[in-house]
């Protein structure tokens, strides 16, 4: 679910990756990469089909996971919409002369309302806690793993400082730059998704 995926993004990526020391003229010996200033968009990594495979699957998982839950509570605000309507509905009809519409059925409606929109709040907050705890379980330890795979990465490119492109935008800290240059988004997504599977990405199982 695509709601899931954004909060999920949000809650596991820092604002930026400090690396190693930035070097002013790289010695021949070094990648060619040394000292260069880079961007990862860490909002790329749930993408399906230009991700990090492990992340992605673990998303799916989160998302089967709660996805009766979800379902019932998007049914409930449905549930909410409707009343609304006939609410308004009922009142037009009261608010005519003669007319045959008692002033309790509107207040039934009301109270029924009201009543589920106290339960739709509370399911949702407590929903989100769990989601939120799953999450913490689930992708913390792949989020770990990529954060030590951007510093092997970073360290055989020999780039001197990795910034992520997701956060400066928002902060709206950058003016100008050339994406096509300092963008390597693509080319970690691969170094990551050729890496072996470790023990520290394994998804548990939900208790």
């Amino acid at each position: 679910m695509k709601t899931f995926r954004s909060i999920a993004v949000s809650l596991f990526f820092a604002a930026l990756f400090t690396v190693s020391a930035f070097a002013q003229t790289p010695p021949p010996s070094q990648p060619a990469g040394a000292g260069r200033i880079v961007t990862i968009n860490t909002a790329m990594f749930g993408d399906e089909k230009l991700g990090i495979t492990r992340y992605v699957n673990a998303e799916k998982a989160l998302d089967n996971e709660f996805k009766n839950e979800i379902t019932a509570l998007q049914a409930d605000a449905t549930r909410m919409q409707n009343l609304e309507k006939e609410i308004t509905t009922l009142r037009e009809q009261l608010s005519k002369p003669n007319s045959p519409i008692k002033p309790e059925s509107v207040q039934t409606k009301i109270d029924e309302y009201q009543n589920l929109q106290v339960k739709a709040k509370r399911t949702e907050e407590d929903l989100k806690a769990k989601i939120q705890r799953r999450q913490a379980t689930v992708l913390g330890p792949i989020t770990q793993d990529i954060m030590k795979a951007i510093q092997d990465f970073t360290k055989q490119k020999g780039y001197g400082l990795v910034l992520d492109a997701a956060k400066l935008d928002q902060a709206g800290v950058i003016l100008g730059w050339d994406e096509a240059k300092v963008d390597v988004t693509k080319e970690f997504v691969l170094f990551y998704n050729a890496r072996p599977a470790t023990t520290a990405v394994t998804t548990p199982t939900k208790p």
